[in-house]
């Protein structure tokens, strides 16, 4: 019986403790979305003393536009020919607790290949066309 009512108290008072969340944000680690892979969709929450938890499928309800969601990853179909993408998230504990937002697709393609060190050394070097000290005896 003792234990039981030490059980009960301690789980009250961690509900005490227990901070709410009062909004949540999109903090979109891309300015687009691409198709056919999979787009992680990140929400955090603010909680009650204003510090920021991040928020996972457990606490956070998603739906979109086009495309469905596995976790927060959504997965949009390569054959997606629309130009954006609207992404709703709402608190499993509190629906009111809502965000919107459109999200661009990506429009240019990858490059087949990604450029060399060297390549990139080459391209960012450009060569002396003459220093200063060369000039001004000219004008001299």
């Amino acid at each position: 019986m003792k234990k039981t009512i030490l059980i009960l108290s301690l789980l009250a008072s961690s509900q005490l403790f227990s901070q709410k969340v009062d909004s949540i944000a999109f903090h979109l680690y891309t300015d687009s979305l691409k198709k056919g892979v999979h787009n992680y969709i990140n929400v955090d929450g603010k909680m009650g003393k204003g510090n920021w938890m991040p928020m996972s499928a457990k606490e956070i309800s998603f739906t979109s536009s086009v495309g469905h969601f596995e976790g927060c990853d959504l997965v949009i179909p390569a054959t997606y020919t629309g130009e954006s993408v609207v992404v709703n998230a709402s608190l499993k504990s509190n629906p009111a607790i809502y965000i919107k937002t459109t999200i661009w697709m990506k429009i240019k393609p990858d490059p087949d290949r990604l450029p060399t060190l060297d390549e990139l050394d080459k391209k960012n070097t450009k060569p002396d066309s003459g220093s200063k000290k060369n000039k001004s005896s000219k004008n001299k």
